[in-house]
């Protein structure tokens, strides 16, 4: 009882603060209401997924949708979990199960991913510790932390959403911060904990909290301790971490074979290639990344598997994986172009119900794992299927010049909207906008409460708190919020009110 109780201990609970009145008895249904009803959450309607959804109209995903979705996938897998008894006593062991902490989990995972997608996400990032030496720079993950409890107003004097330990836990993907990337050091690190390839001495690649959120992070993992370890997810985290990478791998798919990107001809070109020469690949020595053979791209993927994932990469299975993929993507989906039939559109419903089933289905339940796998994931035949998925999403559509391009120009913008806001903010703080100050007022406060070693020797804490506000402030655009307060502040319009934003 004590641990139970412990799960659903929010920060208020010490503090005798009233909290505004919950319509759910139960702590965690109150916490998935208090994200559903966030502004942070209603703004992902805005926001990319892969192309922004102010020029991709109905027919593409956008993080509210995909959201909507992590949610639903994983309350289903939790649900699946849950009715085995032998499974269910599992996951009472390594920490507990809630349905409601799952779904809370699959619905604000992206409350911190900021106007333009993972473009705006590193843009972010490089501007953040390039011009204001923040040693966090800026991170999805840590951003929708910090969004939950810091920075959203549903908690105890406007700060966060006063969420329960179990579901601020659940949202903790990486659990450590970028400069101490995995406490107690595993022997072997974590996914997302080694640094960027292209970054080196940065930290870690992937976190879940920035330094100044890192007692809530110890505070919501406090009912684990003993469960799992201390870099490692908990169950509900791996639930809703497993169900991003379903949705991701199929709704994607979906959306670029109904705008036409997704050919049939180019696709299981690739594939069929790779299977008929799958030997003569495997005993060449060097595959180059440039090498354009149909094929090669997806011989490199099988290799990388085996130097990232030797745990679990098997050739049979990968084989498998493309055959089904070849099979049941290229042939049975692409095959006919989408020409918004009811024939055709059912053909989509069938692709993603088949795949999101058998995905469900080979979810597994381990005591013992990898440090990059998490107590609940996919099965070795569904991980490899996930990844040659995730390959085609990768190669035939993230790859594309005409992406490129159009991420170049969002590059510039972000860029741009950082200079211009973080000049108003020296040039005239007074008259700036009011939750841009009340950004900066936070982080000063949080700046000048941080140990001093955790910060650089000659730390600026005034340009540190006027980074993050601004960071902060355009982290929770819309795409057309970000691109709209850019004319305003390049005095490209004459319009005096714009119903995009709000000053």
């Amino acid at each position: 009882m004590e641990e139970v109780h412990a799960r659903a201990a929010r920060r208020s609970d010490r503090t005798g603060h009233t909290m505004p009145g919950d319509l759910a008895a139960s702590p965690f249904r109150a916490d998935r209401d208090r994200i559903s009803a966030s502004a942070f959450f209603a703004r992902l309607g805005g926001v990319t997924q892969v192309v922004s959804p102010s020029g991709s109209g109905l027919l593409l995903h956008n993080r509210l949708t995909h959201s909507l979705k992590v949610a639903q996938v994983a309350r289903a897998i939790a649900e699946r979990l849950l009715a085995d008894p032998v499974t269910s006593a599992k996951l009472d062991e390594l920490g507990g199960c809630d349905l409601d902490v799952v779904e809370a989990a699959g619905l604000g995972h992206d409350l911190g991913h900021p106007p333009f997608g993972h473009l705006g996400e590193s843009v972010l990032d490089r501007l953040a510790r390039e011009r204001f030496a923040l040693p966090d720079g800026f991170e999805g993950n840590a951003q929708t932390y910090r969004v939950v409890t810091r920075i959203d107003v549903r908690g105890v004097e406007g700060k966060g959403l006063d969420l329960t330990a179990a579901v601020r836990a659940a949202l903790l993907k990486y659990p450590w911060t970028r400069q101490s990337p995995v406490p107690g050091q595993a022997a072997e690190l974590p996914r997302g904990a080694s640094e960027p390839a292209g970054a080196p001495g940065t930290g870690a690649a992937k976190f879940s909290a920035y330094s100044t959120e890192l007692d809530d992070l110890l505070d919501a993992r406090i009912p684990f301790e003993k469960a799992v370890p201390e870099w490692q997810q908990t169950v509900e985290a791996s639930i809703m971490d497993t169900a991003d990478d379903i949705a991701y791998a199929i709704h994607d798919l979906e959306d670029f074979h109904r705008v036409g990107i997704l050919q049939f001809t180019s696709v299981h070109h690739e594939l069929q290639e790779w299977l008929g020469h799958s030997v003569e690949f495997a005993a060449e020595e060097h595959v180059a990344a440039g090498d354009s053979r149909p094929g090669a791209s997806l011989e490199l993927l099988r290799r990388r598997i085996h130097a990232k994932d030797a745990w679990i990469a098997d050739d049979e299975a990968f084989t498998d994986a493309v055959k089904k993929v070849r099979t049941e993507l290229a042939i049975d989906l692409l095959e006919v172009p989408f020409d918004r039939s009811q024939q055709a559109e059912q053909a989509v419903a069938r692709f993603s119900g088949d795949w999101t089933r058998r995905l469900v289905e080979g979810i597994r339940v381990d005591r013992a794992v990898q440090p990059r796998s998490g107590h609940v994931a996919l099965a070795p035949a569904q991980w490899h299927e996930v990844q040659v998925l995730k390959f085609v999403h990768r190669h035939f559509v993230l790859q594309r010049p005409d992406l490129a391009l159009h991420q170049r120009g969002q590059d510039r913008l972000i860029s741009n909207l950082v200079e211009a806001l973080d000049e108003w903010l020296v040039d005239d703080l007074e008259v700036a906008p009011h939750r841009l100050r009340d950004l900066f007022d936070l982080a000063r406060e949080e700046f000048d409460e941080l140990p001093r070693d955790v910060l650089p020797a000659d730390a600026d804490l005034t340009t540190l708190a006027r980074g993050r506000a601004v960071i902060d402030f355009i982290a929770s655009l819309t795409d057309d919020q970000a691109a709209a307060l850019l004319e305003a502040l390049s005095g490209r319009t004459t319009q005096l009110w714009n119903d995009t934003f709000v000053l």
